[in-house]
């Protein structure tokens, strides 16, 4: 169904010339395809950006991802789409300050997937070397085709998920809003620091 989304192809065809270790294409860009075409729409009508998410802890300064970001600026700039570039291995420098919460370093790329702010945003795909396809998918499938907000309360704070649950369900109105658990922010602290997923999430 993503490669229905020509850009979603196009960018899966460039990405593994670009010497981005661990990458994926991940998070919006998939679930949203999916839902465009569930609900009878254009595959990529209404997808902000594509998330090319990457790892790589050899060197942590702002100067070498700005350089990836640049290669990959280039690789993409005839498609027309805003791709945005992150070394997952730098999250944890700039995360509390955006977002208001500390972010252990992670130790891969899917361990910063796992964290994403709603449990149907938690996806990467990508081919390596001209093989089939590989699909990351901790919380499975089952938000993704129930068309589900489900909070994944890892690591981002409540206001960020409720903010693009707001986004997310006014281009897709189909789409069912689970609430934020009530559970207590010395919990939710915690359990981004342990790396504990919060009881009760699939």
């Amino acid at each position: 169904m993503v490669l229905r989304n020509p850009y979603v192809r196009a960018i899966l065809e460039r990405a593994p010339g670009l010497s981005l270790s661990g990458w994926y294409l991940g998070a919006g860009c998939l679930f949203q395809t999916v839902w465009n075409l569930l609900s009878e729409r254009e595959p990529a009508a209404g997808i902000k950006d594509y998330d090319l998410v990457y790892f790589d802890d050899s060197d942590l300064s702002w100067e070498a991802e700005d350089r990836a970001i640049r290669r990959c600026a280039a690789a993409f700039d005839d498609l027309g789409v805003e791709v945005e570039v992150r070394n997952q291995a730098r999250v944890h420098l700039w995360y509390e300050d955006r977002f208001g919460v500390a972010c252990p370093p992670y130790q891969s790329t899917e361990a910063a997937i796992d964290t994403f702010p709603a449990t149907v945003c938690c996806l990467g795909i990508r081919r390596l070397d001209g093989a089939e396809l590989s699909v990351y998918a901790p919380y499975g499938f089952g938000d993704l085709f129930g068309l589900v907000l489900r909070p994944n309360t890892v690591l981002a704070p409540r206001h960020v998920y409720e903010a693009k649950a707001r986004r997310w369900s006014s281009t897709w109105p189909r789409a069912v809003v689970l609430p934020w658990p009530e559970a207590s922010e010395e919990t939710v602290q915690e359990a981004a620091v342990h790396g504990n997923k919060q009881p009760g999430q699939v």
